[in-house]
């Protein structure tokens, strides 16, 4: 199976949108997306989901920040790869507005913001990576994390940072695989109450 990586386009925006969703998520009943725009409902959130991607404003869930894995000339998954020094909270909170919600989502996120790892601004940061099932293989994933550490050295970047929930271990596991080592990890029952995980772990590669 030949596999090449591109950087996403607008018409990208479904699988974006899915990524955001399904990573967030992480096979529990809720995820962060849930939280901030206070909805479950799917297809409510997908649309939500694709406005946050498209906004003017760049925020790390813009479409411009992902990669699209493609093979056999189809799109096989996706990664987003951004720098936190330029795709700030702040930045977040303006794209959030623009789409109308406004910073009310803080309160309903608590639980995360106690467990989220930090990111120095000498650090490019991976997350809402997404493989459709039918192209589930290491190659995918390692296509795809390559493209993103090969900008990031572009960019002038010497680490390369993921976080994933304590318990997640499918995903802690590839990354272990392609090179990336647990720095640190954040514990609350605050999070164990609403997201029924111990925490977030943050891994993290020297390129």
């Amino acid at each position: 199976m030949a596999i090449t990586v591109r950087k996403a386009i607008e018409a990208d925006i479904d699988i974006i949108a899915q990524a955001l969703l399904e990573s967030s998520r992480g096979g529990k009943r809720i995820g962060l997306f849930d939280l901030v725009f206070n909805t479950s409902d799917n297809e409510a959130l997908i649309g939500y989901l694709k406005r946050l991607a498209l906004t003017t404003t760049k925020s790390y869930c813009h479409f411009s920040n992902f990669f699209i894995a493609v093979a056999n000339g189809v799109s096989a998954g996706t990664i987003c790869g951004y720098e936190p020094r330029i795709a700030t909270h702040e930045i977040f909170s303006k794209a959030l507005e623009e789409i109308g919600f406004d910073e009310t989502y803080h309160e309903r996120i608590a639980a995360y913001l106690l467990c989220e790892g930090e990111a120095d601004n000498k650090t490019f940061v991976l997350d809402f990576m997404l493989i459709k099932p039918e192209f589930k293989s290491l190659d995918v994933f390692k296509e795809l994390i390559g493209k993103s550490m090969l900008t990031a050295r572009l960019k002038g970047y010497r680490k390369v940072q993921t976080s994933v929930e304590i318990g997640s271990v499918e995903t802690e596991m590839i990354y272990k695989k392609l090179g990336f080592e647990v720095i640190d990890e954040k514990r609350s029952e605050y999070y164990k109450e609403q997201f029924d995980r111990a925490g977030i772990m943050r891994l993290q590669m020297i390129l």
